[in-house]
């Protein structure tokens, strides 16, 4: 309990007091007029207030990802209650702030147009190709997530694709993806949030009760669970766990970043913070809308790695048995372990509304997801979205990939997994080129740059180490046949991710100190 009181302090007190430095750096004019205003147009930039902004920016950032992530993230034992705060202020806030705040004082550009001109033209394609790809992994994610906790939880029935109903529920989220893509931002999405706000507010303040009414004796060091299998058979046998390390000895560098993702740092976040640069009526409203929003995403991880731990140690502490389907649930599949959490901190009826706002969470991620891909396409290609055919002809093309993603990934017995991994790096790996941009911005601004430099580079040793071992990636340490012994030894990618860190540094160094073109005005 004591880690977990001093991590909501952490991110409720350093988050208060953080934020205003890291605003004090980009310096907020509200003498300025704001792309809502300057360009207003009754579909994309419409102005809106600040506690809309703040809630539809909340709720698309907060998809499935600070929910699963930490259930699983706190397989590595309590430093997950200090490590997703310090994380969330230091850097997925930051992150998102100035993401946000540049793509204001760009005229609500999206990312891909800001990178270009912060960090040159030769990164252009590159991360054009990965917001892109990032953006359908998410939709096609936030659409199978959702749809098998309404079929499994809610509609009490099997989620496997040959359950007709899964492909119902299924189409009816694409239907209403379709519509929150194509129509104005105030008439779909500003009015019915509030609604699934309520919600998700529900379901975090509910398991954060439970957790200090459980009084913090399940918070301690996690009692953890190996899991072997022989002849089909799984048995369960425990051990005492410690601060730090995971049961299947996966090093806490780099899994458990690429675990947790959305609830300390998301390069998703950067396409969505765009999205409500188009909105906001003055600039002051950032700390709250861009930096704050992370903050709240921060609690809602913790809410749910706290739950995770308590029901995981309850189990672990009474019978293998119990432990086995704790354990199991943790491990093959952390969407078993929200359900599990919800009813029991608040009962069938608060459980079945946590679950609810479990379910909303993807669902108001995924429609702006295809809608920042939109708006990417349009803006790269020159299409004027104004005309309501114009939204349907780019809006079809895209969803015709992420059905076919989404069938492929629902018939194949491994297709998820495969998904949701790559969906992780993907999302971490945007998230260096934005710190990289914002660094550059600082630093053609006289100011302190440290902030989103030092973030920067470690999430790039992160994501190259992560993927420069993975088998989804370069499987360098098997190839090298490091891994005879022990599959988890790291030493070949981890020496070749500090070198690309090293080149990573320089380039953004090079981008920090050599740009000299004038960027304080709006882009046209």
């Amino acid at each position: 309990m004591v880690y977990f009181v001093i991590g909501l302090v952490i991110l409720v007190v350093g988050g208060l007091l953080y934020s205003k430095y890291v605003e004090k750096q980009f310096s907020p004019d509200d003498t300025r007029q704001t792309p809502a205003t300057a360009k207003q147009d009754g579909v994309d930039f419409v102005p809106m207030k600040t506690w809309k902004n703040t809630l539809i920016n909340l709720l698309n950032i907060a998809g499935t990802g600070p929910v699963l992530g930490p259930i699983q993230g706190i397989l590595f034992g309590p430093i997950a209650f200090l490590t997703i705060p310090i994380g969330c202020v230091l850097a997925g806030a930051v992150h998102d702030y100035f993401n946000g705040m540049i793509a204001t004082r760009n005229g609500g550009a999206q990312m891909p147009k800001i990178v270009t001109k912060y960090l040159g033209k030769g990164t252009r394609g590159i991360y054009l190709i990965f917001s892109s790809i990032l953006l359908l992994l998410v939709g096609v994610v936030f659409v199978y997530t959702p749809g098998d906790l309404i079929v499994g939880d809610i509609l009490k029935q099997p989620t496997a694709a040959t359950n007709s109903v899964v492909w119902i529920v299924y189409a009816l989220i694409f239907a209403y993806y379709v519509i929150a893509t194509m129509f104005p931002i105030d008439k779909i999405i500003g009015r019915i949030y509030p609604v699934f706000g309520a919600f998700l507010i529900i379901s975090a303040i509910g398991v954060l009760v439970g957790i200090f009414v459980d009084g913090g004796q399940h918070l301690g060091n996690l009692n953890g669970i190996i899991l072997t299998t022989k002849d089909g058979v799984t048995t369960a046998t425990q051990h005492a766990g410690g601060f730090v390390g995971h049961f299947r000895n996966l090093p806490f560098i780099p899994v458990f970043f690429i675990t947790v993702a959305c609830g300390i740092l998301s390069g998703f976040h950067g396409s969505q913070t765009a999205l409500i640069s188009r909105t906001m009526e003055k600039e002051s409203q950032g700390r709250t809308v861009f930096y704050g929003s992370m903050i709240m995403e921060g609690l809602i991880a913790m809410a749910w790695a706290g739950g995770a731990m308590v029901l995981f140690n309850r189990a672990a502490l009474n019978e293998v048995g119990d432990a086995l389907t704790a354990g199991a649930a943790l491990t093959a599949g952390a969407t078993g372990m929200v359900g599990n959490i919800s009813r029991t901190f608040m009962g069938n009826i608060g459980g079945l509304l946590a679950i609810i706002g479990v379910i909303v969470l993807p669902i108001t991620s995924g429609d702006t997801a295809f809608r920042a891909l939109r708006l990417q396409f349009a803006e790269r290609f020159g299409i004027d979205q104004k005309p309501i055919k114009n939204r349907v002809t780019v809006a079809i093309g895209l969803f015709i990939p992420a059905i076919a993603i989404l069938i492929f990934a629902k018939t194949n017995a491994n297709g998820f997994n495969i998904l949701w991994r790559y969906f992780g790096w993907a999302n971490q790996t945007l998230a260096v080129f934005a710190l990289g941009m914002a660094s550059v911005y600082l630093a053609v601004h006289k100011k302190n740059y440290w902030i989103t430099f030092i973030p920067g580079l470690f999430y790039c040793f992160i994501v190259f180490a992560f993927i420069l071992h993975a088998d989804i990636g370069l499987n360098l340490d098997k190839l090298l046949g490091l891994t005879k012994d022990n599959p988890q030894v790291y030493t070949a990618s981890y020496i070749v991710a500090a070198v690309i860190t090293v080149l990573y540094g320089w380039f953004i160094w090079k981008r920090m100190h050599n740009t000299t073109e004038d960027l304080t005005h709006y882009e046209a």
